[in-house]
């Protein structure tokens, strides 16, 4: 099979025969981060533990904490397969301690849709790591399996709330800068401020603190996606279209997950939910 396909090569080369990704989009572009060889494996191992080691403390459960790890790397690998495609890779993954983890490519996207598409790849593609886990819930009939695959589809849900540095705001936002780059702030900086009151009131501080300087950062930021092509109403209907999809797709998956030891009842898995992101009925 070939390696180069319409979104380019898997290890981030360019799709044009002998135009290399860093000719293609310069790495020195406005905003691009600088090129790294990635995270070193004995940091990664060790914030990976203490990330797991977190959940586990919180949630009270192994099996959560495993199935989180896993989702979050499937998450990631989805934002990191369309980098490489579009010409940003290679892409790496950091995992945060406490936090969580993030893809990040060598340089921008070279235009807003294909900023969204990086955006949603990791929700979407994030989803097909509820599969093995539901798997072994049939194996084992053990519910908290199911709580793990419920956790995975949490993940992906939230990182679809348009509050920046969440996927969503890299999603939404450009689709509200279309209308009004001024639309796009204050939308952002809005449910940033939910997010933070969400992460304050349901005692998670660390991601309170860590949303409210995102928020923040927000704020002194003088331009939201410099260098890149702005998005056209034909892409910006597109975008948001994607965007109602993947967050449907992970909702759904969230409670289609929970009907098992809700005794089928979408009522009381709704109310699992709510207990287990913070908010008791």
């Amino acid at each position: 099979m070939s390696e180069i396909g319409p979104w380019g090569a898997r290890d981030g080369r360019a799709a044009t025969p002998g135009v290399s990704a860093e000719t293609a989009v310069p790495a020195s572009s406005p905003g691009a981060p600088p090129i790294d060889k990635g995270q070193s494996l004995p940091w990664a191992i060790g914030s990976t533990l203490l990330l797991g080691g977190f959940i586990w403390l919180t949630t009270g459960s192994w099996v959560v904490a495993v199935a989180a790890i896993f989702g979050l790397f499937v998450h990631e690998y989805g934002h990191v397969l369309a980098m490489n495609r579009l010409g940003m890779g290679p892409a790496k993954i950091y995992i945060i301690p406490f936090l969580g983890g993030l893809a990040r490519g060598q340089r921008n996207p070279d235009s807003e849709w294909h900023g969204v598409l990086v955006a949603l790849a990791g929700p979407a593609f994030g989803l097909l790591a509820i599969l093995p886990v539901v798997g072994v819930w049939l194996a084992t009939g053990d519910d908290a399996w199911m709580l793990g695959a419920f956790f995975i589809a949490m993940i992906n849900l939230v990182n679809l709330a348009p509050a920046p540095p969440l996927d969503g705001s890299k999603a939404l936002g450009p689709v509200l800068a279309r209308i009004d780059p001024m639309v796009e702030k204050a939308a952002l900086i809005a449910i940033g401020g939910l997010a933070v009151w969400w992460g304050v009131s349901t005692g998670r501080w660390i991601l309170a603190i860590f949303l409210g300087l995102a928020v923040f950062g927000s704020l002194q930021r003088g331009a939201w996606r410099p260098g890149e092509t702005k998005l056209t109403w034909p892409e910006a209907a597109r975008s948001l279209g994607l965007f109602l999809l993947t967050g449907a797709a992970c909702l759904g998956a969230a409670i289609g997950v929970l009907l098992p030891i809700a005794d089928g009842s979408p009522g009381e898995a709704l109310s699992i939910a709510a207990r287990f992101i913070g908010f008791d009925q």
